[in-house]
């Protein structure tokens, strides 16, 4: 074995893949060391172990077999002997610390299993935050949010999904996708509640003037903050601690250098503001204390509206509650990159390697938290990320769950294709996951889907439904080998079942092949005769799954009722249909692969969801969902 070839199995870097198809492929040396020139691979000395609930843990070298102290969490102590580097069995979940003379470790102990959706058969929806009418504004917020948590949760429904509400950049109107955050540690302040409804709001957002009006808005608010307000944000702001005061820095930085350079992050600032512990920064903070004070409230404000949003949803009758969503990585320009560099894999981009989708792969343009450094800092960025997307939540969707075990990593700026695919701490991440989502939802526990969809490594998915983590199950992917539709009562009952998802055309759309037409307009031809003929063979194939042998219909009125009703009858635990499939919609809200040539994460729905429940058509899906 080459010293190359040595240096990348040493760091968890696979040299070979199996590619969608089952083909062996393999990375070249050429990307394997670009790779490794930006990794730092040193973990330290081991602090932090974990282990199942109930049994031995393994101890690293550094312990020695004799007495030790353990310290539960809750503070209570007892003498242990250790024997073959082994502690004896802890039957309490939780993170405690074991000492030994002058070293000590954190000893995670996780329970057997992610909590479970209530008793029987449930269903949900999913909404784009924005695209809700509630409220009237420029674009649907989380007051918006609690309005149709309450509607849909009179209707009958048990969970409400949305997409990450990460924080963004409040100054960059330009960079409103959910899934490219600059923290994951905090909101995204644009959908605070704040300002007065706009006369007629549009059918597609205008981020550029709508996303400006609500930062003014949000200062008006500040602004006119009551004694009482002003003492229940500063208690709050004491409470968040650096971690709020950092990110409330980087906002107040970037908003100024986006003002007048048009920074685009971090990396584009003078010098001297670029490390966080620099005196210029700090300069700039005691001159612009306002500043820095007015974007912590906006924190403050936006947390208090999810907060709210999430209680509606519980007063109004569902069982799980909000499902928020847990973004794969974050801009490598923004808070996170900034404050908390050394715990990312700054250089490296994320992404998927090449498969029949994207032959090229995909390079998503954010990074994510360094395998190295969570050894390192005994796993506390983790930590810190899960309570932030854990609170307020009945539930959470790991967006590429995968990311767990593995991430496909590329040089910053290579081709996707030159990537590899870097170990996670998978059993680890796993045992942290499963105390964090007990501890959630103010102790009541909090259920956890991971998206396994893609190149799904072997035994993953067992893997996920051993520790009681669900999959997803999504009907257009659900086929035989020979591309037939699976029947819906064949359904895993480990996964929640979903007509379709964000990234995916809706049913109507689907069958009316909106996808392709956007796909063709974008590459300035006409659909071509072989998508169209294998589109009409896809809906022959679907209607035959869904149909209960009905003559295939014309219009996609009645497929959006039987996709409907053939999810609502797997045995998945939760249904989650999108609101765009619930109200019958052509359009999808966000297609990947493109920037501005399709109008993602813009679109805004017709009418509030109140009145859009009520009509006939979709009264008549709603029933068939809770007839569950």
């Amino acid at each position: 074995m080459s010293d190359l070839h040595a240096r990348a199995e040493a760091a968890g870097l696979s040299r070979r893949w199996q590619d969608a198809q089952g083909r062996d492929q393999t990375v070249s040396d050429e990307a394997l060391a670009a790779i490794l020139d930006r990794l730092d691979t040193d973990v330290g000395e081991t602090v932090f172990v974990s282990g199942e609930l109930g049994e031995e843990v393994p101890l690293p070298g550094t312990c020695r077999d004799g007495t030790a102290l353990l310290v539960l969490e809750g503070g209570e102590t007892a003498s242990i002997t250790i024997r073959g580097r082994m502690l004896p069995s802890i039957n309490q979940p939780g993170y405690h610390r074991l000492e030994q003379g002058e070293r000590q470790w954190t000893v995670a102990i996780a329970p057997p299993r992610c909590p479970t959706p209530p008793p029987g058969k449930h269903w949900g929806s999913a909404v784009q935050i924005p695209s809700l009418r509630e409220g009237a504004g420029a674009f649907g917020d989380f007051a918006s949010l609690a309005s149709a948590a309450k509607a849909l949760g009179r209707a009958g429904a048990a969970a409400l999904a949305i997409s990450p509400v990460h924080a963004l950049f409040p100054a960059d109107a330009g960079r409103f996708s959910p899934y490219a955050p600059s923290s994951r540690l905090f909101r995204n302040v644009w959908l605070a509640p704040a300002g007065e409804p706009v006369a007629a709001p549009p059918a597609l957002i205008d981020w550029p003037s709508a996303a400006p009006d609500r930062m003014r808005d949000l200062r008006i608010v500040y602004d006119q903050l009551d004694d009482v307000q002003s003492q229940a944000f500063e208690r709050w702001r004491q409470e968040a601690g650096e971690r709020l005061e950092a990110q409330a820095r980087f906002d107040a930085l970037h908003a100024y250098f986006h003002a007048r350079d048009r920074a685009s992050g971090w990396p584009d600032w003078p010098e001297e503001y670029r490390d966080p512990a620099n005196e210029a920064v700090a300069r700039f903070a005691a001159e612009r204390e306002d500043s820095i004070r007015f974007y912590a409230f906006a924190q403050w404000w936006a947390d208090r509206a999810l907060r709210d949003a999430a209680d509606t949803a519980r007063d109004n009758g569902m069982g799980i509650g909000l499902i928020a969503d847990l973004a794969i990585g974050v801009a490598m320009n923004g808070a996170d990159g900034w404050n908390r560099r050394g715990e990312l894999l700054i250089g490296l981009s994320i992404g998927a390697p090449p498969d029949p989708l994207g032959p090229d792969g995909q390079n998503w343009g954010i990074t994510a938290l360094s395998p190295f450094a969570l050894r390192r800092q005994g796993f506390a960025p983790f930590i810190d990320t899960l309570r932030a997307v854990f609170a307020h939540a009945g539930g959470i969707r790991i967006d590429h769950a995968l990311g767990l075990c593995r991430l496909w990593v590329v040089p910053e700026g290579a081709p996707a294709d030159q990537g590899a695919y870097l170990a996670m701490p998978f059993a680890d991440m796993l045992r942290i996951l499963r105390i964090e989502a007990q501890r959630a939802d103010q102790g009541r526990g909090a259920i956890v889907i991971g998206e396994d969809l893609g190149t799904v490594p072997p035994g993953f998915r067992d893997t996920m439904a051993k520790v009681g983590m669900l999959g997803m199950r999504v009907l257009p992917f659900e086929r035989n080998a020979d591309g037939a539709f699976l029947p819906p009562d064949t359904w895993s009952e480990q996964a929640i079942a979903m007509t379709a998802t964000h990234d995916i055309p809706t049913v109507a759309g689907w069958w009316k092949g909106r996808d392709l037409e956007w796909r063709a307009r974008i590459a300035g031809r006409p659909v071509s005769p072989e998508d169209s003929a294998n589109r009409a063979r896809e809906r022959t194939a679907l209607w035959q799954a869904v149909g209960n042998g009905a003559p295939k219909p014309d219009e996609p009125a009645t497929v959006v009722d039987a996709a409907i009703a053939a999810v609502a009858g797997t045995p998945c635990p939760l249904a989650i249909i999108p609101v765009e499939d619930l109200l019958g919609l052509d359009e999808q809200p966000n297609l990947p692969g493109t920037i501005d040539e399709h109008p993602n994460w813009r679109r805004r729905l017709a009418d509030t969801l109140d009145r859009s429940l009520a009509t006939p058509e979709v009264a008549a899906r709603i029933a068939v969902l809770n007839a569950r």
